[in-house]
This record gives C-alpha cells, structure tokens and sequence, in this order.
C-alpha cells in the first residue's frame, strides 16, 4: 500500500470533480452554519444508535477520502460517546464514492457485504481505522485488502468474497449517490443533522452546537 497527497486539517472537502475545497467556501459559516436545510431520507442504510432517537445524523462519504476519515476519527467518534451511545442521535452512512478515488465503491459495497453478516459498521470502522496506520492523504489499496480486513473482523470468507466479486450492491451504492446530488451533495463529507447540512469535516464543536439546538425542539 501507498500513501500518496496531504492531509490538510479543519473544514476541507473533495469535490465530486476531484478539485480540494475548503469546506467554509460558498457556503454558510459562523453563526450561519446548518442554515441549509434539505429533505434526505435514511433509505435502507444501516442505523447506528436508538432508531427512536429525536436526532438524526446522516453522512455522505467516501471510503477512500481523507477528510472523511478525519470526520470518522475526529467527530464522529466524539458524536457516538456523547450522543449516539447515550441514546440521543442515531447515524446513518450512505455512500457517495467520488470519481477519481478508485476504491471508493467497492469500499462501500465491501461494508454493504459486511452487513449481511451482521458486521456493517465493524467493516466502516475496519476501512477507515486500516487507512488511518498509513498516515496522512490518500491511501492505495487493493480488493485483496477488503478481503483480508473482512477476514481478520471475523467474516465468513466465501460469503463475503462472493458477495463482493459479484457486486451485489452496486446498484445500491449508485442509488445513494443519486440521493446525495439530489439533496444538494457536491464533495465529502457532507452531512446533514435534522435536515440542516455541513459541508466539509467540521469539528465536533460545531455538531454539538446544532445537535443540542435539535434536541431541544
């Protein structure tokens, strides 16, 4: 595996035509942030937390975007100590795999194959986590390394391996993309609390603030 590019910190984002923005850029800030709102659905994607729960986070991501895996590991774990495991947020992840990151969809189908085996978001954390040993930017990897990860989190191997050569969930991935640039998703992550929408790996600051303004609706 390779490491290649440069993580930049805060707010940045990879725009579905593969230019680096940074998430503050055309779009609400400061006190403005979340003033955005749009009708997104959960679908049939995965619920982390109560699905009960007043609060609901849904992400737009790339397995394969670094400033995604700063959200994962920066906000997102900060999120789930505080409010998912407490019952507060629920999390819903739907894939949206950028053009020129290669192992982007097959990433997201690779988890989606995972889930059949009760295991989606071990895989979610697996790929992001594996990534995040190599270091900073963008990390090459192959299927072959889907396939060990899925083993080494104690998959069935000929299930899993099945369902990814087969991509059986190919349509489904494309379908959450289609979502996203219906809901106004243009770069990951991308994330909506409630409807209001955050573009770029905002800190955990800034969800906290909007999430207890929900809660208290």
């Amino acid at each position: 595996m390779l490491v290649a590019g440069v993580m930049i910190s805060g707010s940045f984002l990879y725009a579905n035509n593969g230019n680096l923005k940074n998430g503050s850029a055309n779009i609400p800030t400061g006190d403005q942030l979340g003033t955005i709102k749009a009708e997104v659905s959960i679908d049939d994607d995965p619920i982390l937390g109560n699905e009960k729960a007043k609060v609901t986070i849904i992400e737009f991501s790339d397995y394969q975007c670094p400033f995604c895996r700063v959200f994962w590991r920066d906000t997102l774990s900060q999120i789930k100590k505080e409010y998912i495991d407490t019952g507060k947020v629920k999390f819903v992840y739907r894939d949206y795999p950028l053009s020129f990151h290669p192992m982007a969809g097959a990433s997201a189908q690779a988890a989606q194959c995972a889930g059949d085996q009760n295991k989606y978001w071990e895989m979610h954390d697996k790929i992001f986590g594996e990534q995040d040993k190599l270091g900073q930017g963008t990390v090459t990897y192959t299927i072959q390394d889907l396939k060990k990860w899925a083993s080494q989190i104690g998959l069935n191997q000929p299930v899993f391996n099945q369902c990814l050569d087969s991509e059986k969930y190919k349509n489904e991935v494309a379908k959450d993309f289609a979502d996203g640039s219906a809901a106004g998703v243009s770069g990951t992550p991308t994330t909506y609390v409630n409807g209001r929408q955050l573009v770029g790996a905002q800190p955990f600051s800034i969800f906290k603030s909007i999430i207890e303004e929900e809660l208290k609706k």
